[in-house]
């Protein structure tokens, strides 16, 4: 794995995390992330956000961003896959 000190945030079901994901990476469904807003906050920066396509992620990491968090949206998750473990 590329050297990597954030967090991979998974925001697909856990139905979809489960059929495949990125190693490390935690799976905080989309339609639960407002649950776990400190827990996010918390997280080792930078935080990436993946999902199947990159549309869900991207609402959460414009979510984090308007908090300040230090985030991006990676995209799909087979991308962020491909850019952290080649």
């Amino acid at each position: 794995m590329k050297e990597f000190n954030g967090t991979i945030v998974d925001v697909r079901t856990r139905a979809e995390f489960s059929g495949g994901h990125v190693a490390q990476s935690v799976n905080i469904p989309l339609q639960e992330i407002m649950e776990h807003v400190e827990e996010i906050k918390q997280m080792k920066t930078p935080i990436i956000f993946c999902c199947a396509s990159g549309g869900r992620s991207g609402q959460a990491a414009q979510y984090f961003k308007s908090l300040g968090v230090d985030c991006e949206n990676g995209g799909g998750w087979m991308e962020v896959n491909h850019r952290f473990n080649s």
